[in-house]
């Protein structure tokens, strides 16, 4: 079996057995996005309990005209984590980019969604990217010559730890070069009620965006998880400023993943993502930590969510 494991199945299976062995048991938030997490995802994003999308989409119908001041011309858009990019279109009209390269670890469903943006956009040189934004990879040749705006939408950031967030915002410095810049979206603290209500909504999309992770396992990875001895739950952990979803155990439960035996006692959880939550200073700090200065920020009236604008700094060597 191993020899027939595409590279992502691969990494895929690596992490799984390796977080669920871990003392403290946890999978890596991108694992949820597979053909069915990225439809459900979607569907989250048009919950009235789900603010981020809707306050996001609402602050660059505002401040696009802004944004389109302070880029260049002829730029080449990167957009790390596209998905269905349904926030895209509004940046794209406003700054006439040269190329457009959507990246995600969901291909089928990004050449489905790049194919949407073609059309829209016959003009355009739409060439979207198969990887794992959060590790190395290479952008199109064709776009080596053009400056650069990467964009981060929907507090995407907000799913890494501080230390891995910062590593992955040099990792973008790096790869889209000195003086490039980075639009991003990050969530702001909020009232506790608000922001669980967000990620454990009534209707049960999110706990099936979160459980769809266990069905996933099974067919990809040769697992006999049973789903049903699993629930979503959100939680608050106010020292970290993170909202947390888990896969809590009802019963105690044994099953198998690619030849690996694992046991859960009822009440104990598997993490599957975090969703840390920014204030103003907090959002510049992780930015100039990961070599970006801000150089712009918009936010709603109600200051529930932030876009930010920053510039690659370039690399500092001690003398």
């Amino acid at each position: 079996m191993l020899a027939t494991l595409d590279p992502q199945t691969r990494a895929f299976r690596d992490d799984v057995l390796a977080g669920l062995a871990a003392p403290i048991p946890a999978i890596p938030a991108r694992w949820l996005y597979d053909r069915r997490g990225s439809e459900l995802f979607d569907d989250i994003t048009r919950l009235p309990s789900y603010y981020p999308t809707r306050t996001e989409t609402a602050i660059f119908h505002d401040i696009m005209p802004e944004v389109a001041a302070r880029v260049p011309r002829g730029v080449a858009v990167v957009e790390f984590g596209a998905g269905s990019a349904t926030k895209t279109p509004i940046l794209l009209e406003a700054i006439a980019p040269a190329a457009y390269v959507p990246v995600d670890i969901s291909g089928d469903y990004l050449r489905e969604s790049a194919g949407d943006l073609q059309q829209r956009f016959p003009s355009l040189d739409v060439i979207p990217v198969t990887a794992d934004f959060a590790r190395p990879f290479s952008l199109p040749d064709e776009i080596a010559d053009l400056p650069k705006l990467g964009f981060f939408p929907g507090s995407t950031i907000g799913n890494f730890v501080p230390w891995s967030a910062t590593d992955l915002l040099r990792q973008f410095r790096a790869l889209l070069g000195p003086g490039a810049q980075l639009l991003i979206g990050m969530d702001r603290v909020k009232p506790v009620e608000r922001l669980l209500a967000a990620y454990d909504d009534p209707e049960g999309v999110t706990a099936a965006f979160n459980l769809n992770l266990l069905t996933r396992i099974n067919r990809e990875l040769d697992g006999d998880i049973p789903v049903d001895a699993f629930r979503h739950e959100a939680r608050w952990n106010d020292i970290l400023s993170r909202i947390e979803m888990h896969l809590v155990a009802t019963r105690d439960v044994d099953f198998g993943i690619s030849g690996k035996r694992f046991s859960f006692a009822a009440g104990s959880s598997i993490h599957t993502e975090n969703s840390h939550k920014y204030g103003p200073r907090g959002g510049r700090v992780l930015l100039l930590a990961g070599g970006w200065t801000p150089v712009a920020e918009w936010t709603d009236a109600a200051r529930d969510f932030a876009e930010v604008l920053a510039v690659a700094e370039p690399e500092r060597f001690a003398p």
